[in-house]
């Protein structure tokens, strides 16, 4: 992104979401690694899994590089719509509406925002993705009923990478963990899962005192 010239950052106990939604400034890209036939195969499964899906809502379970662990629910509305919501005492949640990320620590009435379609977001809540033409596939493991797919986002690079755990037999998101440039790792899983159903618009809507308000 060029608001900012950051890496990977977290914001406190929303370090995994706020790491995947970074700004970074220049820095090249990993490559891909050669892919045999059945893990092309897999990877074509997992990114029509995330393009198949219209809405999705559940619960998640977040794990810090440092073993902080935070709960929350979550909702996922396609195109770019997304409401991460952390249970207290956590004071976060994150949500975008489309086209701003908006990352608030409600504890303190203070945000900081993101142009959504300069994160690596897009890789998940875009209409259409193609995960082998939008990213860069740096590994493919197969292992007791669980493919994990290690990606980098080849038109936004951000130093580190993301990693996407999908369930075989569930044929769904189970987790992905944030690894940042520094190599720490946090990990976000995803649970009781419900695909489909309207959200209310109004959950991908927050309030945001700018400077300007807090004057008036």
């Amino acid at each position: 992104m060029q608001l900012f010239s950051r890496n990977f950052r977290g914001l406190a106990a929303a370090a995994a979401l706020g790491a995947v939604i970074a700004i970074a400034g220049p820095a090249g890209a990993a490559r891909s690694v050669d892919l045999t036939a059945d893990q092309s195969a897999k990877v074509k499964e997992v990114a029509d899994y995330i393009q198949g899906f219209r809405t999705l809502r559940g619960e998640f379970t977040q794990v810090s590089s440092k073993g902080n662990v935070s709960k929350g629910v979550f909702v996922l509305a396609k195109p770019g719509k997304m409401r991460f919501e952390y249970a207290s005492p956590n004071p976060f949640i994150i949500v975008s509406d489309g086209t701003w990320v908006t990352i608030k620590n409600r504890a303190k009435d203070k945000a900081e925002e993101y142009p959504l379609s300069q994160t690596p977001l897009r890789l998940v809540l875009d209409d259409d993705i193609n995960l082998l033409k939008e990213a860069n596939i740096l590994g493919v493991e197969s292992k007791e009923g669980l493919t994990t797919i290690t990606l980098q986002d080849r038109k936004k690079t951000v130093p580190g990478h993301l990693i996407l755990v999908y369930d075989d037999g569930r044929k769904e998101l189970q987790q992905w963990v944030v690894v940042d440039g520094q190599g720490r790792r946090t990990t976000v899983s995803l649970e009781n899962i419900v695909a489909g159903g309207k959200p209310d618009p109004k959950l991908f809507k927050i309030e945001v005192r700018r400077l300007k308000d807090k004057k008036n």
